[in-house]
């Protein structure tokens, strides 16, 4: 759909503005994301370049709020407000409600109702099936904001299964190898491993020490990783050859893994599909999996919630308003500095 330059003031564009604390909603007196310490905030997902510490009160979902203080410590607000999916609750002149965005455990879209318009903002969120968390959810709006990580035609994820069975394959060429695989704590990690369960691989999994507190706490969220086994408890690592050990990209080739034996190094990130992000990593094995949209499911989304406009915020932004553009919509970028690519990965 085409609309007209919207001129009703009660529209999102007089209630939503952009500072260098990141994206304020008047109407809920809130910020979203926010990057430093303000009174209210709304946290849409427990990465770190999304949810900070310091916050007067914080709107999550109890997933995202659990993560939080894992990583800030149990009084990382002074006030800890969480929502499930679906609540509606009321918040200064307008409602907050929170719908699942599919990009990690308790990500969230947040969904703001105010003066007769609805905006959904969507923070981080993948379409593909995860089955560490609940799938996006299309909700039709007024305005629909939307990230833009790979916003480009170029990026077009492969399948996870597809991914993964490379690492065992190449554990089936080389049984006398340890395969050590950088993933990020926080939602890759998990992944990976799940994957792995559902291609068949039911041996130990050994990690990081790093990665093992949001494993459990996936765990207490009912997500099942099946055995795995800190690496610190392994006497002699010499045992590992043959083994999967998962580590935090940084650990790839620091000291820590310079212990493992005879190492086949891989990353496993949606980046891994630039030549240049692999050796980068110095990944002997790039494993292509992201918990961001490619192109095709960026603009699935933007057809399928429908929205009267369209906001694009941190990644590619250009590309993706001058698409929403051509598909009809009137769309613009929010341009909001301070979100760490990598770290969201």
């Amino acid at each position: 759909m085409k609309l007209s330059t919207p001129t009703n003031m009660q529209h999102p564009q007089h209630w939503i503005t952009t500072n260098p604390n990141g994206l304020y909603c008047e109407a809920l007196d809130a910020y979203i994301d926010p990057m430093q310490p303000v009174a209210r905030a709304i946290v849409t997902h427990g990465h770190a370049d999304h949810a900070r510490a310091g916050h007067g009160e914080v709107y999550a979902t109890p997933e995202t709020m659990a993560i939080m203080r894992i990583r800030y410590g149990e009084d990382h607000a002074q006030k800890q407000i969480e929502l499930a999916y679906d609540q509606t609750i009321d918040l200064a002149k307008g409602q907050l409600m929170l719908k699942p965005a599919g990009h990690i455990l308790g990500s969230a879209q947040a969904v703001i109702d105010h003066a007769s318009h609805r905006l959904v903002i969507s923070g981080d969120y993948k379409r593909s099936a995860d089955p560490t968390c609940a799938p996006f959810e299309v909700c039709p709006c007024d305005v629909f904001v939307t990230e833009a990580t790979f916003a480009l035609p170029v990026f077009r994820h492969p399948p996870i299964l597809q991914e993964v069975n490379k690492l065992l394959d190449s554990l089936s060429l080389f049984p006398e190898r340890c395969h050590l695989v950088g993933v990020y704590a926080l939602g890759k990690c998990q992944r990976v491993v799940l994957a792995l369960r559902e291609l068949g691989y039911q041996k130990p999994i050994y990690m990081h020490g790093a990665l093992l507190k949001l494993c459990t706490l996936y765990k207490e969220f009912g997500i099942d990783m099946g055995a795995i086994v800190p690496v610190s408890e392994v006497e002699d690592t010499k045992t590992l050859a043959g083994e999967i050990v998962l580590a935090p990209p940084s650990a790839l080739n620091d000291r820590w893994s310079r212990k493992l034996p005879n190492v086949i190094t891989a990353m496993a990130s949606g980046w891994m599909q630039i030549r240049a992000r692999s050796k980068q990593r110095k990944a002997e094995l790039p494993i292509i999996i992201s918990d961001h949209c490619d192109w095709p499911e960026l603009l699935q989304t933007i057809s399928e919630v429908n929205p009267g406009e369209v906001w694009v915020t941190h990644g590619r932004e250009a590309a993706l308003v001058h698409q929403a553009q051509q598909m009809g919509y009137r769309a613009k970028a929010l341009s909001l500095v301070g979100f760490d690519e990598e770290a969201a990965e």
